[in-house]
């Protein structure tokens, strides 16, 4: 059974930094890629980063590049979302989904705040 649990949303002010992150189960991680979604009130949701199962490919989308990194750690079985310098229009929920099993998170809350 696939299980993607994030964690590390919360509270920050414009500027600030979160690291998300989405720890998986019940696949094979190191073969799969994985993808990092979110969605703002009243928007449908985007894709924000992806990254292949050996970390050679990621993709950003253009509102991001430059201030988030993707990133995994296949011992741990994790997919990381580093985010800096972040915006007002950032604030979102943001998904751990893998396309292989076409399966979501739960979603974690990032909200940027004065």
């Amino acid at each position: 059974q696939v299980q993607l649990v994030e964690s590390g949303g919360g509270l920050v002010q414009p500027g600030g930094s979160l690291r998300l992150s989405c720890a998986a189960s019940g696949f094979t991680f190191s073969s799969a890629s994985m993808n990092w979604y979110r969605q703002a009130p009243g928007k449908e949701r985007e894709l924000v980063a992806g990254i292949s199962g050996g970390s050679i490919s990621k993709n950003y989308a253009n509102s991001v590049k430059g201030r988030f990194t993707i990133s995994r750690d296949n011992a741990k079985n994790t997919v990381y979302l580093q985010m800096n310098s972040l915006k007002f229009e950032d604030t979102a929920v943001y998904y751990c989904y893998v396309p292989r099993f076409n399966s979501w998170g739960q979603g974690t809350q990032v909200t940027v705040s004065s």
